[in-house]
């Protein structure tokens, strides 16, 4: 039906529609008591099947009443300061008007001729970013889906890079710490199971330089071309940031392309106190951001930045009805010329607007919060004996476990950690995250709401205890 077209006719339809969905959010977000209500996927998944998609219920209401109770009630919302699971952050006011406006419009950024402005204003922003970086007057780069895509398309740009006639010999070399999307990516290139080269880690979970050396050595020793060094800058379980002036040094010395991913850690690049841990960033032939976890951007917001922009000629291809070549002489701005993407939505305006309306130092004074909050949570967990906690934190991640003093049994205290976070999910009071180090389940605490107190952190450290506890006493129960 035409009425629910977005045109000059429809605009009171849309406000009144958009209107009315806000209402519904934000009440929702007022009376939000908890992360999550606890529900399974056995409660939910019947009423979403039960929905006929096949009988529309032509009534706006209509439809958000349903959708209150397929969605709204159950998500897990991030604003609460309980969630301290994975890396989604609360988002600020303005990049969620900016997503409205967006949305609204629709411009697609492949093209000069779909977004005109929009296109500029990313490039503002690519540019932006890259002098925060220091990556010099020759940088460049495109906004992309996220971490994953950036990872991709800076080792799609480092294998052209490379020039080798064999690519079965490249490899890629990453610290153990790295994040998956670096192994994901070679499979999507082409490189064989054997390409990516883990380096081992330090106690602290950053690369350890002299690792690095030696397998780069080994590497030119067997015969393989080394065509690209992941150096992380906020791992994902520890926050750890690899030691980049170092790693630079034998890029430079090897011929190495370096790809510094800062999803996480790019954060720190409006950080009033804490820009120093970056140090040596600047220095890497791409970078990878992710605006939408430590800038507080509504997913998705993310970026790759370059050293040249000429490398970024490896990811463009012409195509008579959309780029044809010769508008590049034309100097005609077409963003798809540098992206893996084709059709690709205006996320550029959340961060656009976010620094229009905050500023840089406001991102980062955030973040900053955040980062003196783990270092609490760290002093909080290394002082109480009910715990073990790994690590100190470089950004805002800890990752600890329950340990029970009459307990000794790794797999049981294992298991007692797993039951805590099950539980403590299936309650709603609060959200934490899971991982594994040697061998033995962990939990984490993923610190990115200013909100979030350390009396949060110590009453959930109490509600994980007493999970743990439970499991612990009823298993002994069951033994006797």
């Amino acid at each position: 039906m035409r009425s629910h077209l977005l045109n000059d006719r429809t605009a009171e339809h849309y406000r009144r529609s958009v209107t009315d969905g806000v209402e519904r959010v934000a009440a929702r977000l007022a009376a939000t008591g908890q992360p999550f209500t606890g529900t399974t996927v056995d409660a939910l998944a019947p009423r979403v099947d039960g929905i006929d998609l096949d009988r529309p219920l032509h009534d706006t209401a209509a439809a958000l009443d349903e959708l209150e109770e397929v969605y709204l009630r159950d998500a897990v919302y991030f604003h609460h300061p309980r969630y301290l699971a994975h890396l989604n952050c609360p988002v600020v006011v303005p990049a969620v008007l900016a997503e409205a406006v967006l949305s609204a419009v629709n411009s697609s950024l492949d093209t000069w001729d779909q977004s005109t402005g929009g296109t500029l204003i990313e490039r503002r922003l690519v540019d932006w970013t890259a002098a925060r970086i220091g990556l010099g007057p020759a940088a460049d780069g495109v906004f992309t889906s996220g971490g994953t895509q950036s990872n991709l398309q800076a080792l799609l740009l480092a294998r052209e890079e490379a020039k080798t006639d064999a690519p079965e010999k490249l490899r890629i070399l990453v610290s153990e710490a790295g994040h998956f999307s670096v192994r994901k990516a070679a499979k999507l290139l082409g490189l064989g199971p054997g390409a990516v080269i883990p380096v081992p880690v330090e106690r602290d979970r950053r690369m350890q330089a002299v690792a690095l050396a030696r397998e780069l050595e080994r590497c030119r020793r067997d015969g393989h071309v080394p065509m690209a060094v992941v150096a992380t800058a906020g791992t994902t379980d520890f926050g750890s940031i690899d030691p980049l002036p170092e790693i630079a040094e034998l890029c430079d010395r090897y011929g190495v392309w370096l790809h510094a991913d800062a999803a996480y850690g790019c954060g720190l690049l409006v950080s009033p106190t804490r820009r120093g841990l970056l140090a040596g960033i600047e220095r890497a032939d791409s970078v990878t951001v992710d605006y939408h976890k430590s800038f507080f951007q509504p997913v998705s917001c993310s970026a790759l930045l370059v050293r040249d922009a000429a490398t970024l000629r490896h990811a463009t291809y012409h195509a008579d009805y959309l780029n044809p070549r010769r508008a590049v002489a034309e100097r005609i701005p077409n963003q798809v010329d540098k992206s893996l993407q084709t059709t690709r939505r205006f996320d550029a305006l959340k961060l656009w607007m976010t620094l229009r309306v905050m500023g840089a130092d406001a991102i980062g004074g955030l973040f900053d919060e955040v980062c003196g909050l783990a270092r609490e949570g760290w002093r909080l967990l290394a002082g109480d004996p009910r715990f073990e906690v790994v690590a100190e934190p470089a950004l805002s991640t800890l990752v600890f476990r329950h340990v029970p003093a009459a307990v000794t049994d790794p797999a049981v205290i294992d298991r007692a950690n797993l039951y805590a976070r099950e539980a403590l999910f299936a309650s709603g009071d609060a959200v934490v995250a899971g991982t594994t180090v040697g061998g033995r389940h962990h939990l984490k605490f993923t610190l990115l709401n200013p909100e979030t107190t350390t009396a949060d952190l110590s009453a959930v450290l109490d509600l994980i205890a007493g999970h743990a506890e439970q499991y612990l006493g009823e298993s002994l129960d069951r033994a006797c």
